[in-house]
């Protein structure tokens, strides 16, 4: 199998400055993956010299007074972590962000790169997405052809054909899979809205769940292209000024209510709207995990 993802991910990740596969990446991560398993379970790695954020537990204070630099002990996880990816395939993807990219593209780098991280921990990565027909779970597994499987079919199942939305993928993870799991969620605005708070409350029980938001393009300008209608928008509508405010206050306040769903589970949220900005979006959606938790 061609790792034409994987290779574009991989490309995308030694060109960012923020966030590359290396032990500072892993440090960031492993912080999110301690809010799982209660207690050490480690093995003592080595030392390092503190960096903002590291549990003022782990500072070797022998070590730190003979070198004058403060240094933390590094541990490695003795047990593996499952990262389930459940990303929405709804038509709405095939619409464009706010920056003016592709949200399928966005929400595949998004994840992917993710993925591509985790893997280079040796954990097990799994997906679940639906196309027009049903629900595809894809099962835990390690390597970069899991990856690439994973992300060639889902951008396959994002088609105009596909009205699925993010319940049934979840309603399957509560009643099929038992192990605890990081969830990293990936859909849009109404992705979000239209998860019931039911599902969530059963979720956050057992597992951690981070949400990815691909960004929604505005419906006003010159030639707006509607995905539902599959045609441009009349320019009595698309170039509307009073509409333009409505739907801005709408949009407004259908992510004040998802924001506050989320808040009230205890999941936190990054809007990604470009694959440029993948880097630190990443970053702030692990780093407002980390102080959640």
């Amino acid at each position: 199998m061609k790792l034409q993802y994987v290779s574009r991910i991989n490309s995308g990740l030694q060109r960012y400055k923020t966030i590359a596969t290396n032990k500072t990446t892993s440090r960031i991560l492993d912080g999110s993956y301690n809010s799982i398993y209660k207690g050490r379970s480690m093995n003592f790695d080595e030392l390092r010299e503190y960096v903002p954020g590291d549990d003022v537990k782990d500072i070797d204070w022998k070590a730190t007074s003979r070198s004058q630099k403060v240094l933390v002990r590094q541990y490695i996880a003795e047990k593996k972590h499952n990262i389930m990816f459940v990303m929405d395939t709804n038509k709405r993807m095939l619409a464009d962000t706010a920056e003016g990219e592709e949200k399928r593209d966005v929400a595949l780098i998004s994840g992917g790169s993710l993925a591509y991280m985790v893997n280079h921990n040796g954990d097990y990565v799994s997906a679940i997405f639906s196309d027009s027909r049903s629900l595809r779970h894809f099962p835990f597994k390690r390597g970069l052809l899991n990856l690439e499987n994973i992300l060639s079919n889902y951008h396959d199942s994002v088609s105009y054909d596909n009205d699925s939305e993010l319940e049934r993928a979840l309603t399957y993870i509560i009643r099929n899979i038992r192990r605890k799991m990081i969830i990293f969620l990936v859909t849009d605005m109404e992705g979000m809205r239209n998860i019931p708070d039911s599902l969530l409350r059963q979720l956050v029980i057992i597992h951690d769940v981070l949400l990815i938001n691909v960004s929604d393009a505005n419906m006003f300008g010159k030639k707006v292209y509607s995905i539902n209608r599959q045609d441009y928008l009349p320019p009595f509508v698309a170039e509307s000024r009073k509409l333009r405010k409505l739907e801005e206050k709408k949009k407004r306040e259908i992510f004040e209510q998802c924001e506050a769903k989320l808040k009230h589970n205890g999941i936190v949220m990054e809007t990604v709207g470009s694959v440029d900005h993948i880097d630190r979006n990443l970053i702030e959606l692990l780093e407002k995990h980390k102080l959640w938790k």
